[in-house]
């Protein structure tokens, strides 16, 4: 027997309980570190080379660190609406600096998901990475590709300047009086000395302007709608009974400012549409009766082709875009805008009852300019700007790694890995997709470290130092022997 290697091999103990007791230590600083992953010493024998008809050779041990990587751990609600958990096996995708990257900057993998909004508007984790994702598109659509991380960008939520949307859809709710006296220029026969109403030469949009001109009318509905900047203007429908029972002129017009008394348009007198509309003998919109007459405009014919399929078609103030029905006024400097009528709610609509002309609702969408209020990240990644005028505005989606081997990434600081080559190579996918994990808002993974676990090891790990630290002890105490035979 070699004392010589017993006396190694009791050293290869020393060093490898101390990297166990190492191991240890970080475990037990780490136990609150958001998405650490514990780490573990494994031990292997070591065997020398045998020499037949020599004795046993002691080879000792060595340690290896292994990391538990894949190892999920309890995901803790909190209070912070950036705070991000995963619950799958993805990882979050993050850089060390958040501007002006290239291919040759380090992406590293986390699953520390406590971000904050940095002072330019980056989400950055407690450690200093930046999060990456996809933007999204004006369209909602988003570029994504499972192996280009070229794609991915910085995510900003603080250049998410004001936000405003068009009006496009509008829904009325008003009732016109059956018995309501017709209007003088609107008899039949026509009385003597009076001026019959017609919508290109005696109109109510004349009246509105000039109230010595054109035709009064019985009831108006005023509609306020949002331009594609927010601003806000008014359509407005203005009724005149007919002498034949049951059928309404109307007009649709843009009112000039009531302030400055600029035009809104550049139709005359801000006139966009003219017709008729009918109504049945129970005061419901006769849509069915509407349909058979000619083409909208006129005396004749209805205010629209298909009151069904209502719409009203305004150009850009530019005149690029046209407008079947007129345009915004060039001072203005807004786009293009369709808005939808809904004429005949099954709630409620447009009627014709024996009760007082009256507007109980008007429902339009569209908003006023409105400034970020708040930011929300839901389980697909979409990260989510909210504005105080109720505009919700998608800016990108987190972008989530998985790989062929977790477990063996290699560490780095800031509680991050990297690629290494037992690892495999990444796949980027969407939260909820491919086994990559939904993400959870306002929740942070904890610390696999378990205290119970590593207390134990710390008194085994000591022991077994201990233990051999004797073998030193005694091989020291054998060649001591061996050396006082020559005595």
């Amino acid at each position: 027997m070699s004392i010589n290697g017993a006396m190694l091999a009791g050293v290869s103990g020393l060093t490898a309980n101390a990297a166990a007791l190492s191991t240890i230590s970080q475990n037990i600083a780490n136990v609150n570190t958001v998405g650490y992953k514990r780490a573990a010493t494994e031990f292997s024998t070591v065997v020398n080379a045998q020499t037949q008809g020599v004795g046993y050779s002691a080879g000792g041990v060595q340690a290896t660190a292994r990391h538990f990587i894949s190892q999920a751990g309890q995901l803790q609600r909190t209070t912070s609406g950036t705070d991000l958990a995963i619950a799958g096996q993805g990882f979050f995708v993050v850089t060390e600096k958040s501007e002006n990257l290239t291919l040759s900057d380090a992406r590293l993998f986390t699953r520390a998901g406590a971000f904050k909004i940095d002072d330019l508007g980056y989400l950055q984790n407690t450690s200093g990475l930046y999060l990456q994702g996809w933007p999204v598109a004006s369209d909602g659509t988003v570029n994504a590709d499972p192996s280009d991380m070229s794609r991915l960008r910085t995510i900003n939520v603080g250049s998410v300047g004001g936000a405003a949307e068009p009006t496009t859809r509008v829904s009325l709710n008003a009732n016109l009086k059956s018995s309501q006296a017709v209007n003088e220029a609107a008899q039949n026969p026509l009385p003597a000395g009076v001026t019959a109403y017609d919508p290109t030469t005696n109109s109510m949009s004349m009246y509105a302007n000039d109230p010595a001109t054109g035709v009064k009318p019985d009831f108006e509905i005023t509609i306020p709608v949002s331009d594609s900047k927010g601003g806000q203007r008014n359509i407005t429908v203005s009724l005149l009974k007919s002498s034949t029972a049951n059928e309404w002129y109307a007009e649709i017009r843009a009112p000039v400012d009531p302030i400055t008394g600029a035009p809104a348009v550049t139709n005359a007198d801000g006139l966009l549409k003219s017709g008729r509309i009918a109504f049945t003998q129970d005061g419901r919109l006769d849509v069915a009766t509407m349909q058979t007459w000619s083409a909208p405009g006129g005396i004749g014919g209805g205010l629209f082709d298909d009151p069904t399929k209502a719409t009203l078609s305004l150009g850009s103030s530019d005149g690029v875009t046209p407008g079947a029905d007129g345009a915004w006024d060039p001072a203005l400097g807004i786009e293009a805008q369709t808005i939808a009528f809904d004429l005949a709610a099954s709630t409620g609509g447009l009627t014709q009852y024996d009760s007082t002309s009256i507007v109980q609702a008007t429902y339009t969408n569209g908003t006023a300019f409105g400034n970020l209020t708040e930011v929300k990240i839901d389980d697909n990644g979409f990260v989510t700007a909210i504005f105080d005028n109720g505009v919700m505005r998608k800016i990108a989606q987190v972008a989530l790694a998985t790989f062929p081997s977790a477990d063996s990434l290699t560490e780095v600081a800031g509680n991050a890995f990297r690629v290494s080559q037992n690892s495999g190579t990444f796949n980027l996918k969407a939260p909820g997709t491919g086994g990559a994990g939904l993400l959870g808002a306002q929740q942070l993974e904890a610390s696999t470290v378990d205290l119970s676990t590593e207390f134990t090891g710390l008194i085994t790990t000591q022991r077994a130092y201990s233990a051999s630290s004797k073998i030193i002890t005694t091989a020291d105490e054998m060649l001591a022997e061996l050396i006082n035979i020559k005595r």
